[in-house]
C-alpha cells in the first residue's frame, strides 16, 4: 500500500457514518470535529477508560444527544478518534516527504509518532479486544507508520542527514519502547521529549563513526 493510498483509506475510514450518502451540515461537522478533538485530549489526559461520554460532551459544549447522534456507542467514539489520528498521521507524512529539509522532516515525523503513541496507548487495549490486531483500522495504521517512516528515513539518509545503517523498523521499535518506558514514569512529563532527543542525536551520521 503506497503512502498516498494509505492516506486515502484513512480519510475514507475517518468519515462519519452516512457521510457518503448525505453531506453533513456545517454546524454538524463542527460538532463532530470538536467531539473528536476533545475526546482525544481527554483520553490523552486520563485514559480512555476513565472519561465518561457525558464529560466529553460537556468539554465539547454540546448536549449528550448530539454526541450520541455522531457516536452511538463508546466503541464508535474510540474508533473514530483512532481513525482521525491515523488520518492526521497520513496527512503529515505526505507533507513531510516533500520537505526541503529531509533531516528535519524525519525528526518532525518521529515527534508526531510519539504524540500519536501517547494518545492511542489508552485506546489500544480496548480496540484490540473488540476489533483484533488484523482489523482494517489497526492494519491501515500500521501500514501508514511503517511505510511513512521508511520513506522519510531513506530521504534523510540520501541527504546525509541520517546514519545509513538504520532501518525504518528500528525507529518504530525505538518509539514503541520509549512509550512503554514512559508508562512506568507518568509523573515525569518531560521524559518523552528527553528520550526522543537522545534517539535523534543517535541518528546523526557521525554517531556511527
Amino acid at each position: 500500500m503506497s503512502g498516498t493510498k494509505a492516506a486515502g483509506l484513512a480519510g475514507q475510514a475517518c468519515a462519519p457514518a452516512g457521510a457518503a450518502e448525505r453531506p453533513m451540515r456545517a454546524d454538524a461537522r463542527r460538532n463532530y470535529e470538536r467531539l473528536l478533538r476533545e475526546a482525544a485530549a481527554a483520553f490523552h489526559e486520563r485514559g480512555a477508560d476513565d472519561v465518561s461520554l457525558e464529560e466529553i460532551a460537556r468539554r465539547s459544549c454540546v448536549g449528550i444527544g448530539t454526541l450520541y447522534r455522531h457516536f452511538p456507542t463508546r466503541q464508535a467514539l474510540l474508533e473514530a478518534v483512532y481513525r482521525d489520528q491515523v488520518e492526521t498521521l497520513a496527512r503529515q507524512a505526505n507533507e513531510l516527504v516533500n520537505s526541503d529539509s529531509p533531516g528535519e522532516a524525519l525528526h518532525e515525523w518521529l515527534r508526531g509518532l510519539m504524540a500519536f503513541g501517547i494518545t492511542k496507548r489508552s485506546m489500544n487495549k480496548a480496540l484490540l479486544e473488540t476489533l483484533g490486531k488484523e482489523s482494517e483500522l489497526l492494519t491501515s495504521a500500521g501500514a501508514i507508520m511503517r511505510q511513512s517512516t521508511t520513506r522519510l528515513l531513506v530521504r534523510a539518509q540520501e541527504a546525509g542527514a541520517a546514519r545509513s545503517d538504520v532501518q525504518g523498523t528500528d525507529l518504530l521499535r525505538l518509539v514503541h519502547g520509549m512509550m512503554l518506558a514512559c508508562d512506568y514514569s507518568p509523573g515525569d512529563p518531560g521524559q518523552p521529549e528527553r528520550m526522543l532527543a537522545m534517539v535523534l542525536a543517535g541518528l546523526m551520521p557521525d554517531a556511527s563513526q
